[in-house]
């Protein structure tokens, strides 16, 4: 069976025993060795919480019992790593710390301690079945270099897990011949190169339904703000929003469903005004970027982080227009805009993807970030990097705002693709691979 190639993040928790062998991912929780030399461990920022080793330096290591390398043939290799400062390499080693060497992964600065990225490589020889694996640090730089949430083990003859959603390959091979075959539009001389094009959605429905993470259960979530396809709800399926073709966006041939937790001022909800969805590249040569397979779907953000988001915090809530902020919330968790500014908040997704999967069991181990400016090893598929830029009618108050997910920490963002193939190939050939940048419209 062919390898699967895509790392499971830390929301799976697996820890991993002998009577586990042929698992389809091993998933090895960095907090689960059985020894170590140099490991601290901390509460982690990251997907689905849990703890990271940290603190780890050059000559630090761990070690993992009856990690299960499958059968004979390729073995994707990947870490969940944060690191502020340091560069070095994590070398992964069987039978003991000096042992045969199974996999080098890279350490290079994420952006910080608390900033997660996946490094992955590939194998083509290895051990198989119940091994002891060795995570052993290298870096010539003084001092601590990275932390470590997770280890995944990804080989041959493993079945399918459930969550996982496999692309219908014929149907996509079709999809990427259509698009390839697209002429693309001329470029006027006077357009901004910047590779994007954006679909403007108003604000549709609210219901506490969530058709990506909890599928045909309605009311089971949280509270969600609806954009795009007017149809969402729990028993949303990519047939029904083709079928649906009432949309908040522009353009019209924009039938995806776009989703993120409701906003409240006390008991009252702040519905937005409305969502901008930014597709673009951060690839230096976004030529290479593919539209979204038919049924894509992915999320961005955690609903079980909550942290305080003191100002300065990444990716926090900030306010747009004259003015800008002039305060904080009590809690200092929120901006407080100024009369003329409202509050405002983009959330960016990844940009690669496996080529396999439309879905994954955390919704995110099918998708990763670019890393040094290309999609490669477990994820060599570009595709437009999305964000949602979200606007709302509220200039905040020293009282605070929450979300239906809790705390402002845990904003995120549902992405299911319903668009046309033809309308969104070509804004993709248009637009994002020629570097140029349109409307909603398509347009330059």
């Amino acid at each position: 069976m062919e390898a699967l190639v895509v790392a499971l993040a830390a929301a799976l928790s697996l820890t991993v025993s002998a009577q586990q062998a042929r698992a389809a991912t091993v998933t090895v929780q960095a907090e689960s060795y059985a020894a170590q030399s140099g490991v601290t461990l901390e509460g982690t920022a990251d997907t689905g919480g849990g703890q990271n080793a940290a603190f780890l330096a050059d000559g630090d290591w761990m070690r993992f019992d009856n990690v299960d390398l499958g059968t004979a043939g390729p073995l994707t290799v990947s870490a969940r790593i944060a690191s502020a400062v340091g560069t070095g390499t994590i070398e992964l080693r069987t039978a003991g710390a000096t042992g045969p060497l199974l996999a080098v992964l890279q350490v290079a600065p994420t952006g910080g301690w608390q900033t997660w990225a996946t490094r992955t490589t590939e194998v083509t020889t290895h051990p198989t079945g119940a091994q002891t694996v060795f995570a052993v640090l290298h870096s010539t730089a003084p001092g601590d270099f990275v932390n470590i949430n997770w280890f995944s083990f990804v080989g041959e003859g493993n079945s399918q897990p459930a969550g996982w959603v496999p692309i219908d390959q014929a149907k996509w091979n079709a999809q990427v011949a259509q698009f390839r075959a697209m002429t693309p539009a001329p470029v006027p001389a006077n357009a901004v190169r910047v590779p994007e094009f954006n679909a403007t959605c108003d604000y549709s429905h609210s219901k506490q339904d969530d058709p990506i993470v909890l599928p045909n259960l309605a009311g089971a979530s949280h509270m969600h703000s609806f954009f795009g396809n007017e149809s969402t709800d729990a028993f949303s399926t990519t047939q029904s929003l083709r079928n649906n073709t009432a949309t908040t966006c522009a353009p019209a041939e924009d039938l995806s469903a776009y989703w993120i937790p409701t906003l409240y001022d006390g008991n009252k909800a702040v519905e937005p005004e409305n969502m901008i969805v930014y597709y673009g590249s951060r690839l230096p040569d976004p030529a290479a970027t593919l539209p979204f397979p038919e049924g894509f779907r992915m999320i961005a953000g955690d609903a079980k982080a909550q942290a305080p988001t003191p100002a300065g915090s990444p990716g926090q809530y900030w306010c747009a227009g004259e003015g800008g902020e002039i305060g904080r919330s009590t809690d200092g968790n929120w901006p407080v805009c100024a009369p003329t500014a409202h509050l405002t908040h983009q959330l960016v997704f990844p940009d690669c993807w496996d080529g396999k999967n439309l879905d994954s069991p955390d919704h995110k181990s099918h998708v990763a970030n670019t890393y040094d400016g290309k999609c490669s090893g477990a994820y060599p598929v570009a595709i437009p990097n999305l964000s949602f830029v979200v606007s709302y009618p509220t200039s905040g108050s020293a009282a605070g705002l929450r979300l239906a997910s809790g705390m402002a920490s845990s904003v995120h963002g549902d992405f299911f693709n319903a668009w046309d193939n033809a309308a969104l190939g070509h804004r993709v050939k248009d637009c994002i691979t020629q570097k140029a940048k349109c409307n909603s419209a398509g347009t330059f």
